[in-house]
Parts: C-alpha cells; sequence; structure tokens
C-alpha cells in the first residue's frame, strides 16, 4: 500500500487490486464506460489557504493523493480518512464563512471558536472512531429573481467543518478528473471564468446554434444511489463512504420537524457543490466530449457552471441531435431537462444576417450567470461581437432588495447608511462590472441613490437635506460606476495560454 497516497496498487500483498474498470449493475446505462475520459488540462493547482498562516497545517500526505491522481486515472483509493487530521479541521474552520447563519445546532463560528482546539481534538476522534453523527440540515428560503423561493440546507458547524475537510481532500482526486469546460464551484475558478470561455467559444469557433439548458430541480433530484456508484469510481475508503452517505440521509429540519431525504443534496451545504460536480461530471461531462468528437459534423463548444449548461453548435442538424440524445441520457439518471427553460436559438457571428435575409427580427439572447448575452456588433468596427448585460430582473431584484433594507436601517445614522450602501455597490460593481455594461452599472448606482436620497428626505430632514449636503454623500460613499474586469479574451489567454 502506498502509505503517502492512501491507494491500494496491483501486486501488493494486502490483496486490494486497482481494477482497470469500475462497471455499473448489470441491466442499468454504463456511467462510465468509454465515454471519452481525458485529464483536466488546464487549472490542476490548488487554491492558497485561507490564512497565511495555516498554509502549512494541510496534511503533507495531499500532494501524494493528487499525484497518483493524475497518473492513474483509474485508481481507486483505499485509504483518505486519516488525511482529516486536527490540522486539516482547523483550517476548515477557517474557510468557513463567519457571519453564516447557525444550522439546527444553534452554534455560531464565533462561539464555536471558545476552547476550539479541544472541540477540534473531540471531533477529530469521533470522525475517526464512528462515533461523529450528522445532524439534519436546517431549512431556509431566500428569494429568487422571479419572486418564488428557492430552498437552502442550513447545516450544523461541525457538519461543515468535516465536510470542508472531506472536500479538501476528494479535490485532489477530482481536480485531475473534471474537464476544462466545468467551472463551477472549483479551486481556482469562477463565474467569470466560464463566462470568458463562452465568449471566446462563441467568437472564435464557428458557432451559429446555442442551446441554453436548465437541469429541472437539479439539487432536489440527485439520486443517491447512482452518486455513490459515481464516488466510488475513485474512491474505495468506505469511511469516506459511509460519510457522505450520512450527510444525505440526514434529512431536514423545517420549524422543527424532521422529514427523510431520498434523493438530492441540500442547496447550500458545504459537499453538496462536489458531489453535484461529481453526479454531473459522470453524467454530463464524459458522455459530452465523446459525443462532440464521434457524433458530431461540425464544431461543438461546452461551458458548465454546475448545472447551468450552454452548448454552442456550427450546425443546427447537430444541435437537434444532441437535444433529444441529451433529454434521453438524462432520463437514465432521474434528471430531465425544464421545458420552459431550455431554447434552442440561433445565436452567433451570421445570426443577425442570416435572420434578416429570411425577414424575421433580431436574434434571441439568452442568460448565462447573471448576464444577457446579445449579438452585437463593434462600434468602430462593425464585427460581430458578443454583448454582455446584467439581467434585468436580477437588477431589478437587487434595487428591490436594496429598497426594503433601508426602510429597515430607517433610524440609522447617515455613516452607518452609507458605510452599509458602500460596501453594497462595491459588491456588486465587483460582480458586474465587465465591459459592456456599463449602461446597467450607471443604472444601478442611479437607482441607489435616488432610493437613498427618498429615503433620508422621508425621515424629516427635508430642510437640512440641500443637494449640496447630499452631493457631498454621494461623493463620500457611493463608489463610481467603472469597468473592473478585463475583456474577456484577454483574460482568458492569460490564463490558457496556447
Amino acid at each position: 500500500m502506498n502509505r503517502k497516497s492512501g491507494m491500494h496498487v496491483d501486486g501488493e500483498s494486502d490483496g486490494c487490486v486497482v481494477p482497470t474498470k469500475f462497471p455499473n449493475k448489470g441491466g442499468q446505462p454504463l456511467a462510465e464506460g468509454m465515454e471519452g475520459r481525458r485529464p483536466t488540462k488546464e487549472n490542476t493547482e490548488q487554491p492558497p489557504a485561507s490564512r497565511t498562516q495555516r498554509r502549512n497545517s494541510v496534511s503533507s500526505g495531499l500532494p501524494g493523493v493528487r499525484e497518483v491522481a493524475r497518473k492513474e486515472k483509474r485508481a481507486r483509493f483505499s485509504a483518505l480518512l486519516h488525511h482529516v487530521d486536527t490540522a486539516l479541521l482547523r483550517e476548515s474552520f477557517y474557510a468557513l464563512r463567519r457571519a453564516a447563519a447557525p444550522g439546527v445546532d444553534g452554534m455560531t463560528w464565533r462561539s464555536y471558536e471558545t476552547d476550539l482546539e479541544q472541540r477540534l481534538l473531540d471531533l477529530e476522534s469521533r470522525v475517526h472512531k464512528g462515533t461523529y453523527r450528522a445532524q439534519p440540515s436546517k431549512r431556509a428560503y431566500i428569494a429568487k429573481a422571479d419572486g418564488r423561493q428557492r430552498p437552502l440546507g442550513i447545516a450544523a458547524l461541525e457538519d461543515k467543518i468535516v465536510q470542508q475537510a472531506v472536500v479538501t481532500v476528494l479535490n485532489q482526486v477530482y481536480e485531475e478528473d473534471f474537464m476544462g469546460f466545468s467551472y463551477g464551484f472549483r479551486p481556482q475558478r469562477g463565474a467569470h471564468d466560464a463566462l470568458d470561455a463562452l465568449f471566446v467559444g462563441i467568437s472564435r469557433k464557428p458557432v451559429n446554434w446555442v442551446l441554453d439548458a436548465d437541469i429541472r430541480g437539479f439539487f432536489d433530484s440527485l439520486d443517491h444511489g447512482w452518486l455513490m456508484k459515481f464516488v466510488e469510481h475513485r474512491v474505495a475508503d468506505r469511511r469516506i463512504l459511509r460519510l457522505i452517505q450520512k450527510w444525505l440521509r440526514a434529512g431536514v429540519s423545517e420549524d422543527g420537524i424532521w422529514s427523510r431525504t431520498t434523493v438530492g443534496t441540500p442547496q447550500g451545504a458545504v459537499i453538496s457543490p462536489l458531489l453535484a460536480n461529481i453526479y454531473l461530471h459522470y453524467v454530463f461531462d464524459l458522455w459530452v466530449q465523446h459525443w462532440r468528437s464521434q457524433q458530431a459534423a461540425g464544431e461543438v463548444i461546452v461551458v458548465r457552471y454546475a448545472d447551468d449548461i450552454v452548448v454552442g453548435f456550427e450546425h443546427q442538424s447537430d444541435a437537434e441531435r444532441f437535444h433529444a440524445a441529451w433529454q434521453q441520457r438524462l432520463q437514465q439518471f432521474g434528471l430531465e431537462l425544464h421545458p420552459e427553460k431550455t431554447r434552442l436559438i440561433e445565436f452567433g457571428r451570421h445570426a443577425s444576417g442570416n435572420r434578416q435575409q429570411r425577414g424575421e427580427g433580431k436574434p434571441a439572447t439568452f442568460d448565462f450567470l447573471g448576464f444577457t448575452h446579445i449579438c452585437g456588433k463593434a462600434r468602430k468596427t462593425g464585427r460581430f461581437l458578443v454583448k454582455r448585460q446584467t439581467v434585468r430582473k436580477r437588477l431589478t431584484a437587487k434595487l428591490h432588495a436594496v429598497k426594503e433594507e433601508l426602510r429597515r436601517r430607517w433610524h440609522d445614522s447617515v455613516a452607518e447608511t452609507g458605510r452599509w450602501l458602500q460596501a453594497v455597490v462595491r459588491g456588486y460593481f465587483n460582480y458586474h462590472a465587465i465591459s459592456g455594461n456599463m449602461d446597467s452599472l450607471n443604472c444601478f448606482r442611479g437607482q441607489v441613490i435616488w432610493q437613498w436620497r427618498r429615503a433620508l428626505r422621508r425621515r424629516g430632514q427635508k430642510s437640512r437635506l440641500t443637494w449640496s449636503r447630499f452631493l457631498s454623500l454621494i461623493a463620500r460613499w457611493i463608489p463610481s460606476a467603472q469597468i473592473l474586469h478585463p475583456y474577456p479574451n484577454v483574460r482568458f489567454d492569460a490564463k490558457h495560454p496556447r
């Protein structure tokens, strides 16, 4: 046994071998098979630890796990839990959001930090002895941009800590497996990387059709049986597998009433994004890689951010055949495309001209990661350009949230409200300040200023709130709109040099 990596290899004395293939049970569709698996080419570096002084606390054996995962694509790791030690649990604790809402245990981050070392020693002991018990997730809801409520599962604090530690260990394996077009919830990758890749793909490849897809209730429909089969392709450590099963079966507590969970993984749980990526890696990523290399007649581009997926095609026939095949593929694993949110549209450099010749209107737009993508032209050259603007309903929803919060802060001092608005506007700009989106940024800033002035005047300060005084408040607290992100192809080329 390789003690450093925790992997059993062929021919060693313990009798555990690495299978060349790990097929699913007979009578069920192959989840892996010969679906064109290839190692991820980009982004195989781990992210830095949350605090500089803790960077050396990660288990020293994890780089060995990653090295084996990179070299042995069919290796199964049978000894991983020993990497979850006090040092890794400590780092996992400090990686959590300090202001996050408590779960069913009522434990906050600040409270747990009191006597932290003793708590972590006890937690490590329970995890390794098998006496650790996962607690149910606390059900909460957040408003979606369309007015509906999105269910979240808030895990207990110790569950978050252990889940974060297990994610750190499993990332060493799966970051060597995941495909380059998968961007969601991965180290050193983010939403803007996915947006850059989509922009570059549509701009540089002969893309004429776009399939904008939405998997209906993905996190709520994820099949536990299939998920565990997928995890077992790479993980043979029964203790890690039991931990994952505990979290999946812990259930949900809503208003003090516990309910069992037989499918799905709670949105909001630390482990859920990794489990979702593993599920879609086998259900979609490997399959689409095989399909576009073996079935497509033309160019196909793919960008996936968790369950938000955009596929671009050169030929309409490819797009239609892919759409039908994908629907059948998902049905085999308990999933389906949302019929109202999945659209095949004509989109690309020739879309406007082709539609004009046929006497049709402008090309349809599609939304991806908070931005509406539009077929446009550069002002100076007239060349095709993918324009991106903040999704209108998201802009409206954010402004509504600001308005409601200003009402709750009715009696706060001007300085307190100013500091809060400064953080809100900066946070909004940090994500939305991309090239070509200046109009949306100015709209948001202008509406925030108008709402603040209205709130101040309604507090009975009409006589004191002169324009000169209010303009000084704006200059002090409200940041000016400016583009903060580099042009997408510049950042993409810098991160992925060819």
